[in-house]
């Protein structure tokens, strides 16, 4: 087990004015870039033919009552 505060003159990688020689700290940044797979393709196409025609018939319907209401009120 080591210990919290270990004792620097006897740490290895520190020089004698207590800074760290080169290489011994890990780069800032990694060294590579981008992904490491290929992203999974969009599902669906989007609107699908079913149900557009879903949404044009209950568009429809709110129209037809629209318009029954219109004429039961002016009658």
């Amino acid at each position: 087990m080591t210990t919290p505060d270990p004792d620097p003159t006897r740490t290895p990688g520190i020089e004698p004015g207590r800074g760290v020689s080169p290489g011994e700290t890990p780069p800032a940044e990694g060294g590579t870039y981008g992904i490491s797979h290929p992203e999974p393709p969009a599902v669906g196409k989007g609107w699908g033919p079913m149900a557009l025609v879903l949404i044009m018939v209950v568009v429809a319907l709110v129209a037809i009552g629209l318009i029954a209401m219109v004429v039961v009120l002016i009658a």
